[in-house]
């Protein structure tokens, strides 16, 4: 393991739950039931989330638009669950996305795919 990792310890956690929950389910279902066995599997672990957190994004104030997050966990790290084999460009961006407006460092990108879970941590340097 990585020490230079932000939240190490926390993201295996986490990846080691999403594990847990292909394991038990396998491929092929959707996103939201994978997002409610997850949830369960959360609140078992005894992991503090919330979610579906809707997520205000303002210009000077001014009302811009609203992103929902799939997992706020412990306040720190966004979780995005996502069914499919491949990453897509649009994915990582919208999680990079909640990731500036929420000013959090920390997301994780899921993917349920016909193989297992992949998975990818993204970094908001800023």
């Amino acid at each position: 393991m990585k020490s230079d990792l932000i939240y190490a310890d926390f993201c295996y956690r986490i990846v080691g739950i999403l594990f847990e929950v292909y394991n038990n389910l396998g491929y092929g279902y959707q996103e939201k039931y994978y997002q409610k066995a997850v949830a369960v599997s959360l609140e078992n672990n005894k992991i503090n989330f919330k979610e579906q957190v809707k997520v205000i994004l303002k210009l000077k104030g001014a009302y811009v638009g609203k992103y929902f997050l799939d997992f706020l966990i412990d306040d720190k790290i966004i979780l995005e669950l996502k069914k499919g084999n491949y990453f897509s460009r649009k994915n990582i961006e919208q999680v990079y996305a909640y990731l500036k407006s929420t000013n959090l460092k920390l997301g994780i990108l899921a993917n349920f795919t016909s193989t297992g879970i992949k998975f990818k941590r993204i970094v908001n340097i800023k």
